[in-house]
This record gives C-alpha cells, structure tokens and sequence, in this order.
C-alpha cells in the first residue's frame, strides 16, 4: 500500500500526500496531483470556479448543450477531485451523475478532505473506463467525459475504435462524448482519437488554445462528438468571450487541420 502522510501547517489547513497523489491548498482552494502532475483544482466555496483552462473548455461545452439549468446524466471517466462533477451538479441541480475513477485511496482521500454536498447526484464508482462503460445500460447517458491519464497519457483503450464504440453505445442518440487530450504537433494522438470518433459519431469539433493549434507549444485539446448537429456557433462565443480564449474547429475545420489519422485497434494485453 501506497504510504501516506497527513500534514497540518501555521494557519491550520489539513494537506495529504501520498506516494502517488497529494491534496495541498492553494489559491483558496485545494490542488489534487497525481503521479506528479496536477490533475485537479477545487474550490469548495465555490464549485463553478474552473481554473484549469481545459475544464472551463469542458464546462462551456457542458453549459451550451442543454438550456441553462436543465439536468443532464452525465458519465465522467476519471474523476480525480471531482472538479466537473461538482461544477454540474451546481449549474444544474438533480443532474445523476455517475464517475468511473479505479483509484479508490484517491477518491477517499479527496472525498474525506472536499465533501460531495448532500443529494449531489455524484456517484463514484471504484473501476477502469472500459469496463465501467461495458457495464451501463445503452443509451444511458447524455454526456460521457473522457478525462483520464495514466501516466500523462489517455489510457489506449479508451480512444482505440472500440473504445469509442463503447461511449457511443453509453450515449443517448442525441448525446455528446467529451474527450481530452494531452497532445503536441505534429497531434498523431489527436488525429488517431478523431479518427475514432467520426467512425461512429459524425458531428466534430475540436477546441484548443491557438498557440497548441499553431504547434508553438504542447496543451489540451478537446474533441466533441456526437450523432447530431453540434453548437459550435455558441462555443465560438464562448470562446471569444471567456478569460482565456480559445479556437473552436468545426468537422471541416477539424479534418482539415487534424485530420488524416487512422482508427486504432484495443492495445494488446
């Protein structure tokens, strides 16, 4: 078992560390790294404060889904602090929402330091993605979120061509699959993902900060699909009008510019 230790500074905040994860306050709230690498911000005062810029991206896409308020069943694989989790179950209450996080000793730590509210709607369950999707009823979700890293990289199973056919088949037929991923040019992780996607969701968009689409330097890049009509037109403005802005791509847009990659096969065990 991974050894842990409990530290309590001057002003009396509680922190964990772990030899895999740590929980430590910061900017008013409390960072959650993982492996080394920070995978969570969660201000408990405050469940709609997205630091992150690639959460705020994943948030916009949230918001402009469905009418402002309307709860949404949603399927988070990986769940680290729970940041998305909570930003939904606050914009849109009795939303149900189920989280796929295999870390069991993380989501304790993280569920004894930044409590879920009560009747939050958050399950979590203690399995991988695949089999956790394998394990839903179809068509059970309208949002499933892949946001999920093993050491820095989304885990090949889940954006492999059958990984995608196990979000679809999870998803409503007017559902939205949410995928982020860590990726640099010449973006062959996100050419093969897209691939993926459009094979069984056609309707694509993919944001991205302009520097990382410009290939100046590596960040997030999130592809959206879905069987319907995306609403690119209301993240553009959200992109435009947000803290940090960002580019929207539309399906031609997309292919043009990160298009060209092939659908993978399941990694051999």
């Amino acid at each position: 078992m991974a050894r842990r230790s409990r530290r309590t500074d001057e002003q009396g905040s509680d922190d964990v560390a772990d030899g895999r994860f740590e929980l430590v306050e910061q900017d008013g709230g409390v960072l959650v790294r993982r492996d080394g690498r920070d995978q969570s911000f969660v201000d408990p005062a405050d469940p709609t404060r997205l630091a992150f810029d690639y959460v705020r991206r994943l948030g916009d896409a949230l918001d402009v889904l469905r009418p402002a308020g309307v709860p949404l069943r949603v399927v988070h694989v990986g769940g680290a602090g729970l940041t998305l989790p909570r930003y939904v179950a606050a914009m849109r209450p009795g939303s149900s929402q189920v989280v796929l996080e295999p870390d069991a000793e993380l989501t304790d730590a993280v569920r004894r330091v930044l409590p879920l509210p009560a009747r939050s709607g958050i399950r979590v369950r203690p399995v991988l993605g695949r089999p956790g999707l394998a394990e839903l009823p179809p068509g059970r979700a309208d949002v499933v979120v892949v946001d999920a890293f093993d050491d820095g990289e989304v885990p090949a199973d889940l954006v492999s061509g059958p990984g995608l056919v196990a979000v679809a088949t999870a998803l409503a037929e007017d559902g939205l699959a949410l995928l982020n991923l860590a990726d640099a040019a010449p973006f062959r992780a996100t050419r093969d993902a897209l691939a993926a996607v459009r094979a069984v969701l056609p309707h694509v968009c993919v944001s991205a900060e302009p520097a990382t689409l410009r290939g100046r330097r590596p960040g997030n890049l999130l592809v959206a699909g879905s069987r319907q009509p995306l609403p690119v037109e209301l993240l553009r403005e959200r992109a435009r009008t947000g803290g940090s802005p960002y580019r929207v791509l539309d399906t031609s847009e997309a292919s043009d510019t990160v298009g060209g990659g092939r659908v993978q096969a399941d990694p051999v065990r």
